[in-house]
């Protein structure tokens, strides 16, 4: 009973957090089948765009089995009727479909499936399947329990990104492979697949990206989906700290090391034993600390300010940074050795207005549902016009920029309607002789498109045809500049 109400308990905190979906439905299989006594379980998704059932939802490429249409089986059954079925013996029922054990082998005997919704008669979300008890047959004990955690699945997955589009139909939409991701744009694919390989390793993360495109969410993802996700995941904002207390912050300090010590401190690094340390704008980590730091990195070792003794500390690093490094090596900001040894896997993830306008509407709708539920303001209606202005929007905040116009449009709109009116300003024109060398001049009346190829070329331009630069200033992979060139 205890692995029951603890299963509950668990699965709501994962659903806060930026984990894979796969590895969250996953790991609730798992645990439900041991706490149903089970040979296996899973959970069906209603695919509400394929209008099919789906056990695993990544972008990635799927094998064709993980796929079952609605109108099969006893899982397509339940999904269609929202009845629950429990049999004792499935060969023997009429709706079994024995396909998926010819082809794996498996043998099917007794099945409990219920349906994934959080009110008896509201559109169902999936089912969730439990095969083959160890001992006896699934009673009705069995089944009120897989029916409340159903329940509760169905509620904890309207708080994440993968949740109903339409919340009156049936079925959930994929908005990205990561909760609280939002984004299926061809340019995030390559910046997905990255996170993945990298969240399986404790190599040294670094993030490049214009500010607001979302480096400290990739960050999280990578750490509660990596083998360190019970740790602590520990942040160092580099842009706030002092420069005279940066040591102090990073690596702690002991009682009397400077004017106000008046106790031992603990750092950063040492907080973030076992987890992940993240290091927000390292670009701006001034330059007298950077040498320890990289030491740091290399020796897993340092000693608090003040101190004598060596200390060890492990912990897995993730940097990021909007800032031009390169630049900052030449000019002597940045260590060169400090520069090499953050960037073992760096991932460069795209400005808002590279992902599309599609991805724009998303997020928008996303960030919409979010905020009309937690200050309790009606459904939110983003009408066609705001919608589009929307799309046409620069957004150089990136997707913080949006986020927080969609929260205040949100907050602004007590019937839910957000307005055309309550649109993000547009960008203050240029007067003559104020426009400098770096500035793009674009003529209104292009379609976005044309005024983002527009201004790849300008970009392109301005680095003397050099499209490895140009790539990182749009920031954005040399693949993608060249589609946006064509």
């Amino acid at each position: 009973m205890s692995s029951r109400l603890s299963l509950l308990v668990d699965l709501a905190s994962l659903l806060t957090r930026e984990v894979d979906f796969d590895v969250l439905l996953g790991t609730a299989c798992e645990r439900l089948a041991r706490a149903l006594n089970a040979d296996r379980a899973t959970i069906w998704l209603v695919d509400a765009e394929a209008r099919a059932l789906v056990t695993r939802v990544a972008l990635l490429p799927e094998l064709p089995s993980l796929r079952q249409p609605l109108d099969r089986g006893i899982a397509g059954h339940v999904a269609r009727t929202g009845t629950s079925v429990r049999l004792e013996d499935a060969s023997k029922d009429p709706l079994f479909d024995p396909t998926a054990d010819r082809t794996t082998g498996y043998h099917t005997r007794s099945m409990l499936v219920v349906p994934v919704r959080e009110v008896a008669g509201e559109p169902i979300r999936g089912v969730v399947q439990v095969l083959n008890r160890h001992e006896g047959v699934f009673d009705e004990e069995d089944e009120r329990y897989l029916a409340a955690l159903a329940t509760q699945l169905a509620r904890a997955l309207s708080l994440t990104t993968l949740r109903a589009a339409d919340a009156s139909r049936p079925g959930v939409t994929l908005r990205g492979p990561f909760n609280r991701i939002v984004g299926r744009s061809r340019v995030l694919a390559d910046v997905y697949e990255r996170v993945q390989l990298a969240a399986e390793t404790d190599a040294t993360v670094l993030f490049r990206g214009e500010t607001g495109t979302g480096k400290g969410l990739f960050a999280r993802a990578i750490h509660v989906n990596g083998k360190r996700q019970a740790g602590p995941f520990v942040t160092v904002d580099c842009t706030t700290l002092p420069s005279q207390l940066v040591e102090s912050e990073l690596f702690g300090h002991e009682r009397g090391a400077f004017t106000g010590a008046d106790r031992r401190m603990p750092g950063k690094v040492e907080t973030a034993e076992g987890g992940t340390l993240f290091l927000d704008e390292i670009g701006d980590l001034p330059l007298d600390i950077q040498g320890k730091f990289l030491r740091f990195l290399q020796e897993r070792s340092f000693e608090r300010v003040g101190g004598r003794q060596t200390l060890s500390a492990d912990v897995r690093v993730v940097c990021a940074t909007h800032r031009d490094l390169e630049k900052a090596v030449r000019e002597g900001r940045f260590r060169e050795d400090l520069y090499y040894r953050i960037r073992v896997v760096e991932i460069e993830l795209p400005p808002l207005r590279a992902r599309g306008g599609e991805e724009i509407e998303a997020l928008a709708l996303h960030f919409a549902d979010t905020y009309a539920a937690r200050y309790g303001r009606p459904a939110p209606v983003i009408d066609a016009a705001t919608l589009a202005r929307l799309r046409e929007h620069a957004w150089p905040g990136n997707v913080r920029e949006l986020e927080h116009w969609i929260e205040s449009a949100v907050v602004l709109s007590p019937s839910g309607v957000l307005s055309k009116a309550l649109g993000p300003a547009a960008p203050r024109a240029v007067e003559q002789g104020e426009r400098g060398e770096d500035t793009v001049s674009v003529p209104l009346g292009l379609s976005l498109d044309e005024a983002g190829r527009r201004y790849v070329v300008a970009t392109l331009d301005a680095c003397e045809n050099n499209k490895a630069e140009a790539a990182r200033r749009l920031g954005v992979g040399r693949n993608t500049l060249a589609r946006l060139l064509k």
